[in-house]
C-alpha cells in the first residue's frame, strides 16, 4: 500500500508554528506534496531538518520570494524528477513538480487562481492546455497520479455557494470547462469515485468563521488516468487536520 497525502499549506514556515512536524509524522504517509509553501531552501523553517532522517526532499520555488512554490517528501527515492512543464512562459512561478516511480509519475501542481476580477484566467487557461499536453504525453509510458490544489470547483456540488460565485476565481464556467477538457482526456476525479455526496471541502476562507460553519470549496483533488483506478483503494478529504486554510487530501494505492 503507498500512501499519498497533498497540501497546500499557504506558508510552510507557518505551518510548521502550528505543529507540522507531528502533522506529518501523524500521517505517516509514503510521499507528502505540498502547494504554496512561499520560501526557498535558503528562507525554510529549520525544523525541516527534522523530517531529513525519513524523506527525500524536492522542490521547485518560484523566482519572486515568498510566493507559490511546490514540495515534495517522499521516503522512496524516484526514478526520474522534473521541475515544471518545460516551458519558461510559465515554469518561473514554482507550480510544478513531477517523480517518476516503477509504475506511475507523480505529479504535484498548483495551479494559478485566476484572481479578484479574473485578469489571470488567460494564463491559467493557457497553463491548463499546456499541462493535459504534458499529462497525455506522460500516460503514453505509464499511469499518471495528478494532485494538488487545482484551484476550481468542478460541479456545484464542489462547493457550499454556487449561485452566488459564478462569476468569481474558481468557479467562472471556463474554469469548470477545462477541468473538464482534462477529465475528458481519460482521466477522472478520484474523490468522487469514493464519495458523490455534497458537503465535503478542501478550503475554507479564514473569514466569517467558515471552516466552523463549513462554507467551504473543493480545490484540492487526486486525479489519474482511468486505467489505473483499480489500483486505488480510497481518496479522502481529511477536513480535522488544521494548520492551513486548506485541509489535506489523501490518496491509498494498493
Amino acid at each position: 500500500m503507498i500512501k499519498i497525502v497533498s497540501w497546500n499549506v499557504n506558508g510552510i514556515n507557518s505551518t510548521f508554528k502550528k505543529d507540522l512536524i507531528s502533522i506529518i509524522k501523524k500521517l505517516d504517509s509514503d510521499i507528502i506534496c505540498l502547494q504554496e509553501i512561499k520560501v526557498s531552501e535558503k528562507t525554510i523553517d529549520p525544523q525541516i531538518e527534522n523530517l531529513s532522517s525519513n524523506y527525500k526532499q524536492y522542490w521547485n520555488q518560484a523566482e519572486r520570494k515568498g510566493y507559490s512554490g511546490v514540495m515534495i517528501l517522499t521516503k522512496k527515492k524516484p526514478i526520474m524528477v522534473k521541475y515544471g512543464l518545460g516551458n519558461k512562459i510559465f515554469d518561473n512561478e514554482g507550480r510544478l513538480i513531477t517523480l517518476e516511480f516503477a509504475d506511475f509519475f507523480l505529479i504535484n501542481a498548483y495551479i494559478p487562481n485566476a484572481g479578484r476580477g479574473l485578469p489571470r484566467l488567460p494564463f491559467k487557461l493557457e497553463y491548463n492546455i499546456n499541462l493535459i499536453r504534458y499529462i497525455n504525453s506522460l500516460k503514453k509510458k505509464k499511469h499518471v497520479v495528478l494532485c494538488g490544489d487545482l484551484n476550481v470547483a468542478h460541479k456545484e456540488i464542489d462547493l457550499k455557494n454556487p449561485k452566488t460565485n459564478k462569476k468569481n476565481a474558481g468557479f467562472t464556467q471556463e474554469e469548470r470547462d477545462s477541468f473538464s477538457d482534462l477529465l475528458n482526456n481519460g482521466y477522472i476525479d478520484t474523490f468522487r469515485e469514493f464519495t458523490k455526496e455534497g458537503g465535503h471541502y478542501t478550503w475554507w476562507s479564514y473569514r466569517n468563521n467558515a471552516r466552523e460553519r463549513n462554507i467551504g470549496w473543493r480545490l484540492d483533488y487526486f486525479v489519474i488516468d482511468k486505467e489505473f483506478l483499480p489500483n486505488i483503494k480510497s481518496s479522502e478529504i481529511l477536513p480535522d487536520i488544521l494548520g492551513s486554510d486548506h485541509a489535506p487530501i489523501r490518496l491509498f494505492i494498493k
